[in-house]
């Protein structure tokens, strides 16, 4: 009798080791790789040669001013790792929190003096992963002149970019609309060549 209990119980959770621990994330995996190609591979994004640039999920940092830059990072120790995704854990009372937002401030001014309007909120808070590929449309257009001077092309060019460029709610619903910060730069880099002296 116990020893009947015991099989049934060995054969139960062999059963549902193979078939959650195996079979469900293969089939997954298969399913997803046939019907979103792309996103199953890390949504790559790749430049004109086929080299893969940069993952559409992930942001990364783009200093130089002829890029839409991204939102800060607190993710690793010099921020943009994917390995220490997370936010900075400060609180809305901490001093090193207000310190770097102000720091943040103060850069964003001094790049941006023709840019109309005071700088997005967004562009000196990190997201909770530290991570976020996207800005808010208003955002990025907030960026256009600096971009524009840099590239040494008129603003309208750029604002068509990003305006093309914008994705809206998921499922109409869902979310915001929002900006691929490195799928804008890989438009730009399309339309205008690479700016002077520019690293990725």
């Amino acid at each position: 009798m116990l020893r009947n209990e015991l099989l049934a119980a060995v054969r139960t959770t062999l059963v549902t080791l193979i078939g959650v621990g195996l079979a469900y994330p293969l089939v997954t995996t298969a399913v997803a790789g046939a019907i979103f190609p792309q996103q199953a591979a890390g949504s790559m994004v790749s430049d004109d040669y086929g080299n893969v640039v940069g993952s559409g999920l992930i942001a990364q940092p783009f200093a130089k001013a002829g890029y839409l830059q991204p939102r800060p990072s607190a993710a690793g120790e010099k921020g943009y790792d994917a390995a220490g995704s997370s936010g900075s854990n400060l609180g809305p009372t901490s001093k090193a929190l207000r310190d770097r937002a102000a720091k943040d401030l103060q850069r964003l001014i001094q790049e941006n003096p023709n840019a109309e309007g005071p700088v997005p909120a967004e562009l000196v808070s990190a997201s909770a992963s530290g991570l976020d590929p996207h800005l808010s449309p208003a955002a990025a257009l907030w960026q256009v002149p600096r971009i524009a001077r840099a590239r040494g092309v008129e603003e309208s060019r750029v604002r068509t970019i990003i305006e093309s460029n914008i994705e809206g709610r998921d499922l109409l619903v869902f979310g915001e609309p929002r900006v691929n910060v490195l799928l804008v730069n890989r438009a730009l880099d399309r339309h205008f060549g690479r700016p002077p002296l520019a690293t990725r």
